[in-house]
């Protein structure tokens, strides 16, 4: 099976001052179509560098980077910008919606940078995918109208429109409560279960349960990289939750 990510020997430096700061360090791994992988490591660890680097915001200091077979350190800003858009789907801590507009619009926003794609297209698809995150009655909301869990499943269904080949989440359960960070992550697992590349960026070592996979960062190395051989349900967990009072 074809990687979807490959990445080999990847170093990134910062020049901060008379120092040079190894952000990350001869990292190497692949991740291949259907994989739920988190990525970990503390503050410090670069964890945030090796975000950007996957989500095509920075390119490396050496080393390679190949996003579903291509070289993303031989592209262009542009092209970057361009092969992010149609590859990558974003997730963050923040929601990221635009406040005065409805789930729809927020949703439909990624396919407007896609001149082939006409208003039809464009409404069917953002309805689709409100629908596969269960906001389907929530179409017309606006931002400032929805809960936190809610906003986040329009941050889903966004990232999720373009059916781009990996969803990269960021931190994507730090702002929400205990229940609502289950619901989203029964939610990834959903996804995950219907064939979806998922990676997800997080300092909370919680969240490695309920993946196939963990990377573990220290330092700006890999120092670990396991397979999941007893993944969590985390509809179970949500299940077993004390019941929410009115």
């Amino acid at each position: 099976m074809k990687d979807i990510i490959r990445i080999e020997n990847l170093c990134r430096d910062f020049v901060v001052g008379s120092e040079t700061v190894h952000a990350l360090r001869d990292v190497s791994f692949s991740i291949q179509p259907g994989e739920f992988v988190t990525i970990m490591g503390t503050s410090g660890s670069g964890k945030s560098t090796l975000l950007n680097m996957l989500g095509c915001l920075d390119i490396p200091t050496s080393g390679e980077y190949y996003l579903d077979g291509k070289p993303v350190r031989e592209m262009g800003k542009n092209d970057r910008a361009s092969y992010r858009n149609l590859k990558i789907g974003f997730i963050f801590q923040s929601y990221n919606l635009l406040p005065k507009t409805t789930a729809l619009e927020n949703v439909e926003l990624p396919l407007l940078y896609n001149p082939s794609v006409s208003k039809r297209v464009r409404r069917e698809k953002a309805l689709n995918a409100l629908k596969a995150v269960g906001l389907e009655n929530r179409v017309n909301h606006r931002s400032n109208q929805m809960s936190g869990g809610q906003q986040q499943r329009v941050a889903i269904a966004r990232a999720m429109v373009n059916d781009p080949v990996i969803l990269l989440a960021d931190e994507a359960t730090g702002n929400l409560d205990t229940r609502t960070s289950y619901e989203i992550l029964a939610l990834f697992q959903r996804l995950h279960a219907e064939g979806r590349t998922i990676i997800f960026v997080t300092h909370n070592p919680e969240i490695a349960e309920f993946s196939s996979r963990n990377i573990l960062l220290r330092d700006g190395r890999v120092v670990e990289d396991k397979k999941n051989s007893r993944i969590g349900s985390a509809r179970q967990v949500l299940e077993a939750l004390p019941k929410e009072i009115d």
